[in-house]
């Protein structure tokens, strides 16, 4: 079986711009055979990690990939539906507090991301105290060659100035003004229509290993 996501790309590319209720009813079937797809795509990548991540042993694809019905309740965004088919892998399932790998399809905003976004302030106050005490090996892991030339930096919304309970002198106030410690690197549609595709990402993935197991001592 392909392992590339050609046909939910093609997919997406359509409900992006017939975002209706009436589009999706007549395009059912479609829908329904891309989400196999990506189910089986997900079951693959969760296979190819246990490897070098115990954490995935035992997590059902399903329980990881996102709904495509968008919450339209509190929103003036009526469109009904999700642009992108979304995938967080994480011990617990796909809203657990522990860092997370992430895979985002969505044609020309493909990409494959990771860490903790924006966490609850009990959750954020014990990252900043790992940075606080351990923060060599946090500089380790993000200024390793490899890790660097795939992700960059640590992404996240900064507080303007240092928070609370550390100096704004802190050596290391960069990180600790951080509201969300998360990575990503973008995909092109080529790759995504690729058959190493899969391959990819769990090499994405097993670079971004110690950026979460990072993430996780800090917050477990």
């Amino acid at each position: 079986m392909n392992m590339n996501l050609t046909n939910s790309l093609s997919f997406l590319e359509q409900l992006a711009q017939n975002n209706t209720k009436e589009w999706m009813d007549a395009n059912r079937d479609w829908y329904q055979d891309c989400r196999k797809e990506f189910i089986h795509f997900v079951e693959k990548i969760l296979k190819d990690m246990q490897p070098f991540e115990p954490a995935v042993a035992g997590l059902e694809a399903k329980k990881c990939i996102f709904r495509i019905n968008r919450d339209i309740r509190f929103s003036n965004d009526k469109r009904p539906y999700k642009t992108n088919f979304g995938v967080a892998i994480s011990e617990g399932g796909k809203h657990s507090e522990y860092p997370s790998y992430y895979f985002h399809l969505q044609p020309g905003q493909n990409f494959v991301g990771g860490g903790i976004y924006m966490p609850p302030g009990e959750t954020l106050k014990k990252i900043r105290q790992e940075v606080d005490y351990n923060p060599e090996e946090l500089k380790r892991i993000v200024e390793q060659p490899d890790f660097k030339k795939i992700y960059g930096q640590i992404r996240g919304e900064k507080l303007k100035t240092a928070p609370k309970g550390y100096p704004k002198d802190h050596p290391n106030i960069e990180f600790l003004k951080l509201k969300s410690f998360t990575v990503m690197t973008d995909l092109t549609d080529a790759k995504v229509k690729s058959d190493q595709l899969a391959q990819l990402i769990v090499e994405h993935f097993q670079l971004m290993k110690p950026f979460n197991d990072y993430l996780a001592v800090a917050v477990s």
